[in-house]
């Protein structure tokens, strides 16, 4: 559910038309409903009520300033992948020991500014990233909270661009071969053993491949406990689907139901990483037809969008559903279109072969569940602006990141000398 609905024959976010905000901000921009993130989270959260359970909104989804508070006003911690992500966290709001650090490339220097600023736990992806955390905290004097992501080698069932739970992934460290890791860890300068963490992809669309992690991941709490470790925590990372299409994802409660009965009486704090699942449908895309093109290949709607804007057609093959901002009537004739940008690639394709109502130039359009990794993935390919990202709420609505201008695209550049002038 979102909230994005037409009121006589307008799209709105929430009580703001998405035509007036394209007047007010130009297009192609995101636009973004609180109330839809507020209503998911609280939704998830209502899930696990009366379990002991931690929620960290995984900020690469949409790592947007406004975005990550929003979460963290109803509760959410943050899962970051960088440090720039810790500093965002951190800007948002988000205190420091309501961040998780994962991640399989930390560089020393990341994690010696998660020891100053004072995060909560590191997950471990490797051998060497224990020792060099090792080597880190205990230069610092410091002791950090611990927890090695376990790969339980469960295929997820998703692409796999997304998928990082098998054995041939390059995420975390194999089960039971971890057990041994688990051991010099207790012994290594500046660590503390404190949980186990386990993440097996993203858009999980079926809850069997959740169940085998799980019952891996609650095994080893079990079986870590017996060589004498204190496990407290549970990482189960997130990756839960939403629908793009004609997908029925699990629900949050069969999702919570299921985490209940595997590891409801494990006696530790069980935390949880959602990221599409909160952002995912309470965001849009809008953007302007610029031509209506036929050829004897087919039709293109060319908008001002485009692949560096919104990259997961073209990286992904992903489905966006694509509507017209004024509601089309019930008789429009569908026609098999392509929606393409302006991008000068064949892959800048948002919508292949997709039945339409008829546009003509000026025309806007949305591509829904564009909330998770569109900002967030986005570029200046061709030397094309980054565009806005405007959140709303109620019949209020913010610039949360402004277009840039185009010296803005080259401010850092630097001609040499040899250049001339």
């Amino acid at each position: 559910m979102d909230n994005f609905t037409y009121r006589d024959g307008q799209l709105f976010a929430e009580d703001v038309a998405l035509a007036d905000l394209a007047d007010d901000v130009g297009t192609p921009f995101f636009c973004y409903s609180s109330a839809t993130m507020v209503r998911h989270y609280r939704v998830l959260a209502d899930a696990f009520h009366g379990l002991d359970t931690r929620i960290f909104y995984a900020v690469k989804a949409n790592s947007n300033l406004a975005v990550i508070r929003t979460l963290s006003r109803e509760g959410a911690g943050a899962d970051v992948v960088s440090e720039g992500e810790i500093r965002r966290a951190l800007a948002a709001g988000v205190a420091p020991d309501a961040i998780v650090f994962s991640g399989v490339g930390k560089t020393q220097s990341e994690m010696a500014m998660a020891i100053e600023a004072g995060v909560l736990l590191f997950n471990v992806e490797s051998e060497p990233e224990l020792n060099a955390l090792s080597e880190v905290a205990a230069s610092r004097n410091a002791t950090v909270d611990m927890a090695i992501r376990i790969n339980p080698d469960v295929d997820a069932g998703t692409p796999d661009k997304i998928s990082t739970g098998r054995k041939g992934d390059k995420f975390g460290i194999a089960w039971p071969e971890a057990r041994s890791v688990y051991v010099d860890a207790a012994k290594m300068p500046g660590i503390n053993v404190a949980g186990v963490a386990c993440h097996i992809g993203s858009q999980i669309l079926d809850l069997t491949p959740y169940k085998s992690a799980f019952e891996i991941a609650a095994g080893a709490v079990s079986a870590l406990r017996e060589d004498g470790h204190t496990i407290t925590r549970l990482d189960l990372g997130g990756g839960l689907g939403v629908p793009y299409d004609n997908e029925v994802p699990p629900s949050p409660a069969d999702y919570g139901k299921m985490v209940r009965n595997i590891c409801g009486d494990l006696g530790v704090t069980i935390m949880l990483e959602p990221g599409r699942v909160l952002v995912a449908n309470a965001g849009v895309f809008v953007m302007r037809v610029i031509y209506v093109k036929e050829t004897p290949g087919g039709t293109f709607y060319v908008v001002d969008g485009a692949m560096n804007d919104l990259v997961r057609p073209t990286l992904y093959d992903a489905h966006h559903t694509i509507i017209p901002v004024t509601e089309p009537l019930e008789s429009a004739p569908l026609k098999a279109v392509d929606v393409v940008g302006p991008i000068c690639e064949s892959g800048d394709i948002l919508a292949q072969n997709r039945d339409m109502p008829p546009v003509v130039a000026g025309d806007l359009l949305a591509m829904r569940t564009a909330g998770a990794y569109g900002a967030v993935m986005s570029s200046t390919y061709n030397s094309r602006l980054l565009v806005p990202e405007v959140l709303v709420k109620d019949g209020n609505h913010a610039i949360v990141r402004a277009r840039p201008s185009y010296d803005d695209l080259w401010r850092d550049e630097h001609m040499p000398d040899w250049c001339g002038d």
